[in-house]
Formats: C-alpha cells, sequence, structure tokens
C-alpha cells in the first residue's frame, strides 16, 4: 500500500573526457567572467544611487525631512538584500564554477571530469 520513497539524485553535472571539453572552457570562462563583471557593476550602480540619495537627505534643512519622509529601515534591508546581497551571492557561485573550469584545464586529457549543465550547454552550442 504505501511504497517507499526512493530519492533519486538528478544532478546537472555529467562525465566527460577532459579532451572534449578543453577547446570550450575559454569561450565559458570568458562568458562567466562578463556575467560576474556585470552582476559588479550593477551592485555598484545601486550602491552609488543609495549614497547619493543618502546624501541628498541629509543635505536638506531640517523642515524639509520631516515633510520629505525617508524610506523605513526594513524597506532598505529588504532593497539590500535584492540588488546587492543575493547578486554577490551569485557572483560567488559563478568564480566557483570558473575555479572547477579551470581545474579541467589543468588535467590530463585522458581523464574523465564532471562538468556543470552550463558547460554541457556550450558544448552542444
Amino acid at each position: 500500500m504505501t511504497d517507499p520513497i526512493i530519492q533519486t539524485n538528478h544532478s546537472s553535472s555529467h562525465h566527460r573526457k577532459a579532451a572534449e571539453v578543453l577547446p570550450f572552457i575559454d569561450a565559458y570562462v570568458a562568458k562567466k567572467e562578463q556575467e560576474i563583471a556585470e552582476i559588479e557593476q550593477m551592485v555598484e550602480r545601486y550602491e552609488k544611487r543609495r549614497l547619493k540619495e543618502e546624501r541628498a537627505y541629509q543635505s536638506m534643512s531640517t523642515l524639509r525631512r520631516l515633510l520629505s519622509g525617508r524610506k523605513p529601515d526594513h524597506h532598505l534591508a529588504v532593497e539590500y538584500i535584492h540588488f546587492v546581497k543575493k547578486p554577490m551571492e551569485q557572483v560567488r557561485a559563478l568564480r566557483l564554477e570558473i575555479e572547477h573550469a579551470r581545474s579541467i584545464q589543468v588535467s590530463s586529457p585522458t581523464d574523465i571530469v564532471t562538468i556543470s549543465g552550463d558547460l554541457v550547454n556550450e558544448l552542444y552550442r
């Protein structure tokens, strides 16, 4: 009546010979580095905007500050998580992928290596 729950590990990693993957690694690493640069630019733009808003608020007179209002701290915290923390976590994950790809470059062409789904997609393009 009750069947046991069987967990299968559907990971997005595949096994290939290093020689099959080596020609694509440079393009893959360049693509990931470009993604990192774009994310870091987005974070930097957000931080500049926040600093500009804070400076503008501080330069207001006391009466204008009272009338203008300010975003509550919890809104600022949510913005920080959305615009800084999560993107930087994504950057760390991309850097780990780059590190893994570079470790494949150093391996022998006859070695069997585990590659991510993104690299597999790059192979079949």
